[in-house]
């Protein structure tokens, strides 16, 4: 109450409700240890309402986890680490960002996921060194958003049994009581699911926090949702079970009467008493016994099994396989034509063994995605080892379970699907980005390229709205040689996201010993594919992906017309972006002209082609055709790309 009053904003009314469920979690079931909030095995807690945020930072700072009083008082403030919702990296014991109500749930699946794979990969009888829960608080809005759906039917099918999600039933939102949208029974639909389903008719009971606590640790063969009766602003004499305890601070004069309700002799704001601090301070005495006896544990299971160990602890750190890169392939003219999505079939194989890490799969295209890992088992309720994931026509559940392995640590996930259906996946590719979290995204039929579908599934705007994402790193690879520098950055890859962007039809691999400057250009994000000849450029031709072959093309009908060309495969604007100065003046020279091409909306080709510079894209939705005939109708070829070059 104190936090959100000084701060004039935020939401009261939750945390008020479910004080006594956090209190019994930090203090009594979970395994954490304050002092060390990234020990591996600790349990997992998820507020999905991110709103009720200072419920979290209130027990993290009682708890000890280094929050300080002061940094309470600075709740919503610039530079604060107790921000509006949790953020993930800016304050200890946050396990993800949330807010966007769906997504932190949706992230514990992917955390309870990781658990379940480590889990069956290091474990060894005698020797079980990963066991720990994923704990979530969730509202009425959580389980309303469509990703909850998703991810909640995908956690029942695979029978994570080490997800426990608290439903906060406190049948209020912001507009008011919760019947005005929702009839919903919630406990019938995760019993659909899956799920075990448990009540707490009173939080305020205790004894049937425990209770509920120990059947849902019973149950290891399914996930279990708690539905919590709660009030929200429980013991505020006007506002509780109101909207008005939601979203807004309650006013001095409601919160003096909610702490005389409580029987709170404190009016100060911000009291702590020190019996209070003395006997939340145990939760550091608590965690370090638990956290040595792991210890302890470990090291008997690493004097036992020593490669496996090294291995884990590998995983844990971050860090990669020294000499992981010598497997990456190297393709040849004589290959012949290859699709981008397939050469990135090619590499994912190539690398998989080395990188045990790096596990993933589709959402219900793998063989267009082609990302499965050949001759490796499927994640199973029998086989929860499995590295090739069947994430089901769920994009945006998939976004987020990813975002939830990678959180957890040890694992890079991976997902595939169509380009098109990246805006499917957005809000979670936003949080991976905001979090700044390794996860790789393979969108394959990336443009008109498609042909036959239609315009329902060809790409247009998408290229231009992924990459305005701040923290994403955008690649649209041109041969099979540029997606292997691409899978080699999307893997090394630490401070945010990936998005390889790749084709379903066959592409030229450039002759690089004849002509052709070599693939690691691409760690630059744009570099001279193949330079004017008889002296500098005339002309400056951009592009990306499929349609470098278009501005090759096109170079060489200029060169016919005496016009000497550049072409610059611009893999990643992102990366070029970074370059320095001198770098980028070199490859895009001053004073010469420009002209970009890509099967796409031209927005993000502004920046790089100048004022006297030309676009070749679309503005337009695409058709049903085969693709050359589309290519050519929307002009996205190399007469137009001739005819641009040459206006004045």
């Amino acid at each position: 109450m104190d936090a959100v009053q000084k701060a004039e904003s935020g939401h009261p009314g939750t945390p008020m409700a479910l004080a006594p469920l956090g209190y019994q979690l930090y203090m009594k079931h979970m395994r954490h240890n304050p002092a060390d909030p990234r020990w591996p095995d600790r349990d997992r807690f998820v507020l999905s309402a991110g709103h009720a945020s200072m419920l979290q930072y209130a027990l993290l700072h009682l708890t000890g986890y280094g929050l300080s009083l002061a940094d309470i008082r600075n709740f919503r403030q610039w530079g604060s680490p107790t921000a509006g919702h949790p953020e993930y990296g800016h304050c200890p014991g946050v396990e993800t960002t949330t807010g966007p109500l769906g997504q932190g749930i949706s992230n514990a699946v992917g955390m309870a996921v990781a658990e379940a794979q480590l889990a069956a990969r290091y474990n060894r009888d005698g020797h079980e060194v990963v066991r720990h829960t994923t704990w979530v608080i969730a509202g009425d809005g959580d389980l309303m958003e469509g990703i909850s759906h998703e991810a909640a039917s995908f956690a029942g099918h695979f029978g994570l049994g080490r997800l426990v999600v608290f439903f906060d039933d406190n049948r209020i939102t912001i507009d008011g009581a919760t019947d005005l949208t929702c009839s919903d029974d919630a406990a019938r639909r995760f019993e659909g699911y899956g799920w075990q389903v448990l009540h707490i008719a009173d939080v305020n009971d205790l004894a049937q926090v425990d209770a509920a606590v120990a059947a849902a640790l019973a149950e290891t063969s399914r996930p279990t949702l708690v539905v919590t009766r709660t009030h929200i602003g429980y013991g505020s004499p006007n506002r509780q079970d109101t909207a008005k305890a939601h979203g807004e601070p309650l006013g001095k004069d409601e919160i003096a009467l909610t702490k005389k309700a409580y029987g709170w002799e404190y009016p100060e704001p911000f009291t702590v008493p020190p019996e209070v601090a003395a006997h939340m301070g145990t939760a550091r005495d608590r965690g370090a016994k638990l956290q040595a006896e792991w210890t302890k544990k470990f090291a008997a299971y690493k004097a036992a099994h020593a490669a496996d160990a090294a291995e884990l602890e590998r995983r844990w750190s971050g860090a990669l396989p020294a000499g992981w890169e010598a497997k990456v392939p190297t393709f040849t003219p004589e290959t012949g034509a290859i699709a981008s999505r397939a050469a990135s079939g090619v590499v994912l194989n190539a690398v998989a063994a080395t990188l045990p890490e790096l596990i993933g799969g589709s959402a219900d295209l793998a063989g267009s995605n082609l990302t499965m890992i050949k001759d490796a088992p499927r994640f199973a309720k029998a086989t929860p080892g499995g590295r090739n994931f069947n994430f089901g026509i769920r994009e945006h559940g998939m976004g987020a379970i990813m975002n939830g392995m990678s959180l957890h640590g040890g694992i890079i996930p991976y997902g595939g699907t169509f380009l098109v259906f990246a805006d499917y996946m957005r809000p979670a590719i936003r949080l991976a980005a905001l979090m700044r979290i390794p996860a790789i995204y393979v969108f394959t039929h990336d443009s008109i390229g498609l042909g036959e579908d239609g315009p329902t599934h060809q790409p247009v705007e998408h290229l231009s709205a992924l990459r305005v994402i701040p923290n994403l790193l955008v690649l649209r690879p041109a041969d099979a040689n540029e997606v292997a520098e691409s899978w080699k950055l999307a893997i090394a890859n630490r401070t945010g996201p990936t998005a390889l962007v790749l084709t379903r039809q066959k592409l030229p691999c450039y002759d690089r010993a004849a002509g052709f400057a070599p693939a690691a250009g691409v760690a630059r994000g744009g570099y001279v594919l193949k330079d004017a000849e008889g002296g500098a450029p005339q002309v400056v031709i951009l592009s990306s992906g499929s349609e470098v072959a278009i501005a090759v093309e096109a170079q060489k009908q200029l060169a016919a017309k005496g016009v000497r060309a550049r072409v610059v495969s611009m893999a990643s604007m992102e990366l070029f972006a970074a370059q320095d100065r001198a770098y980028r003046d070199r490859v895009l020279p001053a004073g010469v002209k420009r002209v970009a091409v890509e099967a796409a909306h031209p927005m993000s080709w502004y920046r790089w082609v100048g004022d006297g510079g030309e676009i070749v894209g679309i503005e337009r939705f695409g058709a049903s055709a085969p693709f050359q005939e589309i290519y050519k109708q929307l002009g996205i070829t190399a007469e137009r790309v001739v005819e641009s070059a040459s206006s004045s």
